[in-house]
């Protein structure tokens, strides 16, 4: 930043001196309300590009994630522990006099030079603490807060959820991509009906206080159950119902992951780890031909011996598409093994998922203390 002063500023005839206190005078001014206006420019500049820039970047480290489990490459989460800015301003005054015949000429000039340091820290997200809970089952509990704080229970229950009573989905999906084809057609049926039930409000997950035992002592704690309110459309209930194994049962199904010991008004349910989640939804990431070709990837095969479609399981809730230059429709797109990878910016189901998938691994691994050291690195200078 450089402040100039008009030729007119200086007076001829006026004393030197007076004019040199003049020009010093309207220079400190200058200065002065420039470093005022330093501080609240800088935020409102520096503040929403950092914000963008952390947020697309942890947006592409999830994707790139998700396509390097396609190709069985190992994944690495490494996380932006703390952004520290320092900001610098500098000023210079100076003011120079040539005598010449007839007469004094006074020029002066100033400067304000302002600095930005910003330092970032990297933390790897890695030690037994992490593996532990990137590799245990998603609670029920998380289940029911993302169902209660407005998500789709279609949405939620196909990707966190695993298995409900003898329906599968795609439980061998949970891990590197299958060669087999995976079953999950009645699952994906029951989740429909859960979805028409939830717009309907005819549905209810929730906590039930626990009922007294049989010495009449009341149970510690609470049980989670999936409520069918009164009004639910019978025939969609009734078929529910016989999904599940559950016909005899009454309104209230109470959750429970013992498949063993399941209560005949029981709902046991498995649900997938956070590292099952991403294999789950990296098997529909679109792969270039090429690499198909060279055996990079896994090729499923249906029952007829014909290659499987991973569409038909995720296909209405989250796709990766794949081209061969950067995509100009991303939302969000990574260079990977000579291609592109991306996720369409008009895709509102995959973009859906894809937030629930990174609130999923806030909740589930997101609190973790690293003990691998951080990498800071000092941008700028």
């Amino acid at each position: 930043m450089l402040v100039s002063l008009h030729p007119d500023f200086v007076r001829e005839g006026e004393p030197i001196m007076i004019q040199i206190k003049s020009v010093l005078l309207a220079v400190v001014l200058c200065v002065a309300m420039g470093c005022r206006a330093v501080g609240p420019t800088s935020l409102q500049q520096t503040h929403p590009q950092y914000n963008h820039a952390i947020s697309r970047s942890l947006d592409e480290q999830f994707l790139l994630n998700l396509v390097r489990l396609k190709y069985r490459d190992n994944p690495y989460f490494l996380g932006v522990s703390s952004v520290t800015t320092q900001q610098s301003v500098e000023s210079d005054v100076s003011a120079s006099v040539k005598l010449i015949r007839g007469g004094d000429t006074l020029t002066p000039s100033a400067g304000i030079t302002y600095k930005e340091t910003p330092t970032i820290s990297y933390s790897p997200l890695s030690g037994d603490q992490f593996l532990k809970q990137i590799l245990s089952p998603v609670p029920l509990e998380a289940v029911l807060i993302l169902t209660q704080s407005g998500w789709s229970v279609q949405r939620v229950v196909s990707v966190c959820v695993e298995r409900a009573n003898g329906l599968g989905n795609a439980s061998n999906a949970s891990g590197p991509t299958p060669t087999s084809e995976p079953r999950f057609e009645q699952f994906a049926e029951m989740t429909e009906i859960l979805r028409e039930l939830q717009v309907a409000d005819a549905l209810e997950l929730g906590a039930a206080t626990c009922e007294p035992d049989a010495d009449g002592h009341m149970k510690e704690g609470h049980d989670l159950v999936l409520q069918l309110k009164p009004g639910a459309p019978a025939d969609r209930v009734a078929r529910l119902k016989e999904l599940l194994g559950v016909q005899g049962a009454g309104d209230q199904l109470r959750l429970t992951n013992d498949f063993l010991n399941r209560p005949e008004d029981g709902l046991a349910v498995r649900t997938r780890s956070m590292m099952g989640i991403l294999f789950y939804l990296s098997h529909n990431a679109e792969v270039p031909p090429p690499h198909q070709a060279a055996g990079l990837v896994t090729q499923t095969q249906s029952a007829e011996g014909k290659v499987f479609d991973w569409n038909e399981v995720t296909g209405g809730l989250f796709r990766v598409r794949s081209s061969t230059s950067r995509p100009a429709n991303a939302f969000v797109a990574v260079p990977y093994r000579g291609a592109w990878f991306y996720i369409a910016d008009n895709d509102l189901e995959s973009k859906s998922t894809f937030m629930l998938l990174t609130q999923l691994f806030n909740l589930q691994a997101g609190q973790i203390k690293t003990v691998a050291p951080a990498l800071t690195i000092g941008v700028g200078g």
